[in-house]
Order: structure tokens, then C-alpha cells, then sequence
């Protein structure tokens, strides 16, 4: 079985912005509610706006850059499995 991982990470590896950015064409996104820092609920929802502004997806390539670079090994790994 596969491990469940944090919202926390998947919003920082800017993996949430990129996957919002492909639902807009939908329009629809994920909804991620969080409270003192903590995520307390997500789903998706309709959505009328579509793309983000330079600076968040400048800031959301950079951390998929990072997580890239830093997990290249074990995707390539799990990709040969």
C-alpha cells in the first residue's frame, strides 16, 4: 500500500498550484481549507477564474525544481519497477 503523505509537502513541491493550473482549463480547482496552519478539509469546486498570478507560478516551478532535483532518484527507481 502506498503512504499517505502531508497536503503540507504536496503544497510545497508546488504540486497543487500546477495541478489547479490544468484543472482551471475545466474549471474547476482543489480547495484546500487550512486553520493555524493545518489543512482541515479539501475537495474540488467549480471555479470562473482560471490561471494564477507570475509570482505564485514562478514560486510553484521553483519548488517542483527543488522537489524535482531532490527525488529524481527514487521516481526514476519507482518508474523501473
Amino acid at each position: 500500500m502506498e503512504k499517505q503523505e502531508a497536503w503540507s509537502q504536496f503544497r510545497k513541491a508546488g504540486l497543487l498550484l500546477f495541478i489547479n493550473q490544468f484543472l482551471h482549463i475545466f474549471g474547476w480547482a482543489i480547495v484546500v481549507e487550512i486553520k493555524d496552519g493545518v489543512v482541515i478539509n479539501s475537495y474540488p469546486n467549480r471555479v470562473k477564474f482560471r490561471g494564477f498570478d507570475e509570482k505564485s507560478v514562478s514560486e510553484a516551478y521553483i519548488g517542483i525544481s527543488e522537489y524535482m532535483k531532490e527525488n529524481s532518484e527514487t521516481l526514476l527507481d519507482e518508474a523501473n519497477e
